[in-house]
């Protein structure tokens, strides 16, 4: 199947009782056996659902993988990857990360013995000086969130694998629709799938999928053990959410790269950051690592504190609130919100200053987009 009807159809056969077009939500935690030891393949819903093994499956062609399993939040599919690693281990990623994954490196995995190494640069020189024999896993985003800077996967995937070392890629940004870093060479790919892959900012949930099918025995045994697995219902809204991945990221791209040209010059703007724009240090890689530059343009406002959230209060249609990837728009202080969790001086040096703004460019008209933007440049 070609991508858009794969999102329509994998997992999403008729109802074989009933011929029902759309399956059942099968709401249920337990299921009754034909004989102690002896089931149709499902025992307890914490380890496997039937809504749920539909979504998995269509993760997983989505992705290019063998398996998928999917969770509760995408912070708890992420600890399902760093369940893998062991006391004594290290990760490498690039500096510009989401907030709640640096809190999850640092917070956590490196109270638990395991290191986190962040390199300041996007290039693969950059990362092998971080490497050394107790690297274990390279954690990539890319565009990365709130800078949107590309990282070269395959390029990154090969020195990996010289050295054994296992590749994760967030997706979230990009989505299978844009992006396929298992075909790059990456071994994971984790998903917040709250953002685009559900679509309308009514779900939470995240997955992993993996490239080798032998790579999700550990983490569907860290769902089980853990816990965090979604439920039935969400399973359902993410996979619905699903059938028109690939309109809503052509009309994300397509009004996203429409707001960053207009703001490029705007007063009160001092920069604009999008991936297909000319003057973006990645955009070669754009061009070639993805099929549309997303639904995020992060921009720094022409002055301090007050003035950005001055503008950030002022829009009406970009409403001021956390996440991004729904339909409608948003917008967000990353510095006082996403990546509040991240200490002052690390987000400073890194370029999250209390001027930037990430706006979460819905699929609203994007005429209406431009100009609620406008008003509230005016006001500040």
């Amino acid at each position: 199947m070609k991508f858009a009807t794969a999102c329509i159809h994998v997992g999403q056969d008729p109802d074989p009782v009933t011929g029902a077009t759309i399956p059942p939500v099968h709401f249920t935690t337990t299921y009754t056996l034909d004989a102690p030891g002896e089931s149709k393949g499902f025992v307890y819903s914490r380890s496997a659902n039937p809504t749920r093994v539909a979504l998995e499956k269509c993760l997983a062609v989505l992705e290019g993988g063998t398996a998928a399993s999917s969770f509760s939040s995408g912070c708890a599919a992420t600890m399902a990857v760093l369940s893998t690693l062991r006391p004594g281990d290290s990760i490498v990623a690039y500096a510009d990360l989401y907030g709640g994954t640096y809190r999850i490196f640092e917070k956590i995995s490196r109270p638990g013995g395991i290191d986190a190494r962040y390199s300041q640069g996007t290039s693969v020189a950059d990362f092998e000086k971080l490497i050394d024999s107790s690297t274990k896993l390279i954690w990539l985003e890319t565009p990365t969130n709130p800078l949107l800077r590309l990282i070269d996967i395959a390029d990154v995937s090969k020195l990996a694998k010289s050295r054994g070392i296992a590749v994760a890629v967030d997706n979230t940004f990009a989505t299978p629709a844009l992006q396929q870093p298992l075909a790059l060479g990456a071994d994971y790919v984790v998903h917040s799938t709250t953002k685009y892959i559900g679509g309308h900012s009514d779900v939470i949930g995240g997955a992993v999928v993996v490239k080798d099918a032998a790579l999700i025995d550990p983490i569907l045994f860290y769902l089980k053990s853990a816990g965090g697995c979604p439920g039935p219902m969400d399973c359902y809204m993410t996979h619905r959410g699903i059938k028109t991945l690939p309109l809503r990221m052509r009309a994300h791209c397509a009004n996203a790269r429409a707001i960053a040209e207009h703001l490029v010059g705007k007063p009160g703007i001092s920069s604009v950051i999008y991936p297909t724009l000319a003057d973006h240090p990645d955009h070669a890689l754009a061009e070639t690592q993805m099929c549309g530059g997303g639904g995020i343009v992060s921009v720094l406002i022409d002055g301090d504190f007050n003035a950005t959230s001055q503008f950030c209060k002022t829009t009406k249609l970009f409403s001021l609130a956390e996440s991004l990837g729904g339909v409608e728009s948003l917008i967000n202080h990353p510095a006082r919100m996403t990546h509040a969790s991240i200490p002052k001086d690390v987000r400073d040096a890194q370029g999250i200053t209390d001027n930037l703004v990430r706006l979460s460019v819905g699929i609203e008209d994007v005429d209406d987009l431009k100009e609620d933007l406008d008003r509230a440049l005016a006001a500040v």
